[in-house]
């Protein structure tokens, strides 16, 4: 640890928090402590600055506090989807907490880091869509998808950030704005979002990483018990991350299953709806980043309906933050061509070891 303040550098904080020891360090800190900043090429043309870190409130219903304790007083209720601007990020004294991370409110209040999307408002110029598609990430707290690209039209969904989607095609909107269509890949359906709240992801994004690798060299591992993903090269860990995997729920036992599996279908998007394991009745489009590891549907994907991390608390699947979901998409095999939209492998798909 090398802050010269005798607190703890960025990287130290991410392995401290996958290992539950920040108890020793309570004070707050800068967003950008916690958080990458944005491709610069996000920010769009004549951009003087990044846009600041918000929250989006994921729960239907969210307290906020005069400390970062759930035992501190309750000051002000927040309801699902309201944005909040956050001033820095503080750890909860309890030791005991899976997750002790809170984000610090202007006014001096605190919300629980879990039930809380970090989001930016990253607007786009509209470009040209290859006749193949390409892939689109949400980049403001959400927008409104209608069945023709028209605001008065009929509503479809609400697609929220960090979201991935297959982007068909440019057309006019009602208004004469750009609007992009895109496919619904669980339903075989279309809807349309305005162009400008979307980023299509560039091809260097999407390239694969440690390509040179052979195939028996990579290893995924993921940690019940530590609720942690792990990715190896040999034997030499070079991405960890924590995770929520599958839970004993009101409605039924739905943990992950233990054993040796592999990566043998991956898509950058899917909707998530009735009928996959992820979702048990929920109804989540595009589900970034999914690595499927069993043919029910348990895979390993991005998350934006929480950001509570470190406990089991899914359907079977393993919930990562679409950041670290990306990262193990891009590195895990097979590599799936930016045109395309999945792919299946199992001959060199990367192993997974699910243990206790």
């Amino acid at each position: 640890m090398n802050d010269s303040d005798g607190g703890l550098s960025r990287r130290d904080f991410l392995k401290l928090s996958g290992l539950g020891l920040l108890g020793l360090f309570t004070r707050a800190r800068p967003l950008s402590f916690f958080f990458d900043a944005p491709p610069r090429a996000d920010l769009g043309a004549g951009a003087a600055s990044e846009p600041p870190l918000q929250g989006r409130v994921i729960s239907n219903a969210l307290w906020a506090y005069n400390a970062p304790s759930p035992k501190s007083q309750p000051v002000k209720f927040y309801w699902r989807d309201l944005l909040v601007d956050i001033d820095s990020a503080a750890i909860d004294d309890d030791a005991s907490a899976y997750n002790r991370v809170w984000y610090k409110l202007a006014d001096g209040s605190y919300l629980y880091s879990g039930w809380v999307q970090p989001v930016r408002t990253l607007l786009n110029e509209a470009v040209a869509i290859p006749k193949a598609g390409a892939l689109g990430e949400i980049s403001v707290p959400y927008t409104d998808a209608y069945k023709s690209p028209d605001p008065s039209s009929k509503f479809a969904y609400r697609l929220y950030y960090e979201s991935t989607h297959w982007v068909l095609e440019s057309v006019a909107g009602s208004d004469g704005s750009a609007w992009y269509r895109l496919l619904d890949d669980k339903f075989d359906d279309f809807y349309f979002i305005p162009a400008r709240h979307a980023r299509i992801l560039p091809r260097a994004e999407l390239e694969p990483i440690s390509p040179d690798l052979s195939p028996r060299q990579k290893r995924i591992e993921v940690r019940l018990g530590a609720q942690l993903v792990l990715a190896y090269e040999a034997e030499r860990v070079v991405f960890a991350t924590r995770a929520a995997t599958g839970a004993i729920l009101r409605a039924g036992t739905y943990t992950t299953p233990i054993g040796r599996f592999s990566t043998y279908h991956k898509r950058p998007s899917r909707h998530m709806a009735a009928g996959d394991l992820a979702a048990s009745g929920f109804d989540l489009p595009g589900v970034p980043w999914v690595l499927y590891i069993k043919d029910n549907g348990v895979s390993l994907h991005g998350t934006y309906w929480h950001n509570d991390f470190g406990r089991p608390r899914s359907h079977g699947c393993v919930n990562l933050s679409p950041s670290a979901a990306r990262w193990i998409y891009r590195w895990s095999l097979p590599s799936v061509a930016p045109e395309k939209p999945y792919k299946y492998e199992f001959a060199n798909a990367t192993r997974v070891d699910v243990t206790e």
